[in-house]
């Protein structure tokens, strides 16, 4: 058993300390296990084939094929925008949306897809999106709350159950605690969200939209101090040469951003703007738009016979509409991560420039090229708009571009698979609500026939949908919680639970359950405290005697409503970035509603579901 303790000690603390992945930790404490002798082989290997495990895989496939096919992002676009300019019902349609969307597929994906159209609707109706996207995340994790599915804590007591001989939760078992999460959500946050908007945007003077919202990004990112006209003289040494022979970046630490070029076609004189690529020509006369200071660019001038067409431009000598710029957020799982910009092959790849990075409050605007990105960071590209949107759906799992214009976002079109990832979706939910098949035997058809319809571009695109993470994590997780069983650990502490909170009455067990889960959810992944949690909270209930049901609700709940922290759930990690919130403010906000949860669920849960 001390062995036992010992492994989980230092597991939560390589947990807490953050910088090794958390699959790698669950699979050292899964080793360790194993090489101690507390488990054999085949228990400390499990987890990886727990039904649940599976479940997960499966689920994340059919998510995958929902937001492919564009049907996720069309029905919230659609909704949201029902709000018109008023603020508070686009508060409460982010809310209800997200919480939908997040009720049937991984709140992850749910607000990397919301996280886009949130801001530029916000932008479209003067609205601050500080005051939306916290509120998105957390909406997410209300969302989970709703079914069985919606979120691992959920799957996970329910297999607690069965693994105890008892029966386990059906699809909508979870609804009416859901509900309640969601309502006391939003009437809690529509207030509270009001202490993270400046007194400069309660003013309006901060309030953007449109071009002006482009504008605003071309400010803080000071690329009017930075952007300067060029024109190529005659007898220049670029004309006729490719940006890769000239290799303009290394030399002079400037980027061209745009080619402006007058062309005659046939009868008609006309002015061609072009995002230049590596194997892009100059031409006698060309119009450069070119970024960088001004030593690096009068010297760039002076070298290679180029007139310097003014000292500095304003915002408004960018054309939004031709040459697009938006902000693109590192997920943990991008590639790019620990890559130099200049090693990632972006530009080659993806025909888009990166001009800059914001590190939290930070703006990275010089040598960006020997930078080496971060997850979290968030980068300024620039390029046409088609080639953003083809960035936006080249892998959506590493990233998530922000700030297109909504008129840019409203040409997303529906793939012809659409009807039918829907159709999956429904006919999967309703296998699962009559209960005509196992729930991983439906997830498992409905992830396959996503694939066979071509829903997924392909099976490595299904693939790609999976958080491995997670995955990892959960399977590693769980021998840790067979060998806390098995060596009477978990015994131990539901017994130190019962014999210190028992004589006060089952409540207040549950609030102690539901304060540990919750408390420790601050420092640990939801997952692997669930996964710890759920055998202590079935011992404690069995030690006096009483129902499970309410206490294994308290790990899901606890688990899953950890909003004081953004590193608690990957979506407060995700809106952190995006909207330039600081820690501090999750503890403003998320403090007092984890506290307002406890309170609330303690006194609800006996009533759902009774002693």
């Amino acid at each position: 058993m001390y062995i036992t303790l010992g492994v989980l000690v230092l597991s939560a603390a390589f947990f807490v300390w953050g910088k090794v992945r958390s699959d790698i930790v669950a699979l050292c404490a899964l080793l360790a296990l194993m090489f101690t002798k507390v488990l054999t082989v085949e228990e400390a290997l499990s987890g990886f084939s727990n039904h649940i495990v599976i479940m997960m895989a499966a689920l994340f496939v059919v998510g995958g094929g929902i937001f492919q096919t564009g049907l996720a992002k069309m029905i919230s676009t659609k909704m949201l925008k029902m709000a018109g300019a008023s603020e508070m019902k686009l508060f409460v349609l982010v809310m209800l949306v997200t919480a939908l969307i997040g009720s049937f597929v991984s709140n992850t994906g749910t607000v990397a897809l919301m996280l886009p159209i949130v801001i530029s609707l916000a932008a479209a109706a003067k609205t601050d999106t500080k005051r939306l996207l916290m509120p998105l995340a957390f909406a997410s994790s209300m969302g989970g709350m709703m079914t069985l599915i919606g979120t691992p804590p959920n799957l996970i007591i329910s297999g607690t159950l069965e693994d105890a001989g008892l029966e386990g939760l059906s699809f909508f078992s979870f609804l009416p605690v859901g509900l309640i999460t969601l309502t006391l959500g939003i009437l809690a946050l529509w207030p509270l969200s009001k202490l993270l908007v400046s007194k400069k945007n309660k003013e309006g003077k901060a309030k953007i939209s449109g071009e002006e919202k482009l504008s605003e990004l071309s400010k803080k990112y000071r690329i009017s101090q930075n952007l300067y006209r060029l024109i190529v003289e005659p007898g220049s040494e670029l004309i006729n040469k490719t940006l890769k022979e000239l290799d303009i970046t290394d030399r002079y630490h400037v980027t061209i951003a745009t080619i402006k070029r007058d062309e005659q076609k046939r009868f008609l004189k006309t002015v061609d703007t072009k995002m230049p690529g590596p194997d892009s020509t100059i031409h006698g006369q060309d119009l450069l738009y070119v970024l960088g200071n001004f030593d690096n660019i009068n010297r760039f001038a002076g070298e290679n016979n180029l007139f310097l067409a003014d000292t500095n431009l304003s915002e408004g000598g960018m054309d939004f509409g031709a040459i697009g710029i938006a902000e693109l957020v590192l997920m943990s799982n991008a590639k790019m991560i620990n890559k130099k910009v200049k090693d990632s092959g972006f530009r080659n790849l993806y025909n888009l420039n990166i001009l800059g990075i914001r590190r939290q409050d930070d703006y990275i605007l010089q040598n960006v090229k020997d930078e080496r990105m971060k997850a979290g960071d968030v980068l300024l590209i620039q390029g046409t708009w088609p080639d953003i949107y083809k960035l936006d759906q080249e892998d959506n799992s590493e990233w998530v571009v922000v700030g297109e214009p909504l008129k840019e976002m409203e040409k997303v079109p529906l793939t012809p698979k659409a009807p039918i990832a829907g159709a999956i979706m429904v006919a999967m939910v309703i296998v699962m609500v009559g209960g005509w098949l196992p729930p991983v035997t439906a997830v498992l058809i409905a992830a396959v026939v996503m694939i066979l319809t071509g829903c997924l571009r392909n099976v490595e695109s299904a693939y790609k949908t999976i958080n491995w993470e997670s995955i990892i994590l959960f399977a590693g997780m769980i021998p840790l919680s067979i060998a806390m069983e098995k060596t009477g650990a978990s015994t131990l502490i539901s017994g130190n639970l019962v014999s210190s909170l028992g004589p006060f009455g089952p409540i207040a067990v549950l609030g102690g359950v539901y304060l540990a889960t919750s408390v420790l959810t601050l420092f640990l992944s939801n997952t692997a405290v669930a996964v710890l949690f759920a055998p202590i909270a079935l011992q404690a209930a069995l030690s006096l005697n009483v129902s499970p049901l309410p206490f294994l609700f308290a790990v899901a709940v606890g688990a899953s409503m950890c909003f004081a922290s953004p590193f608690s759930t990957p979506p407060n990690a995700l809106v952190m970035s995006a909207g330039r919130y600081k820690f501090t403010d999750y503890l403003k906000i998320g403090l007092p509603l984890q506290v307002m949860y406890a309170v609330v669920m303690v006194i609800v849960l006996p009533l759902l579901f009774p002693f």
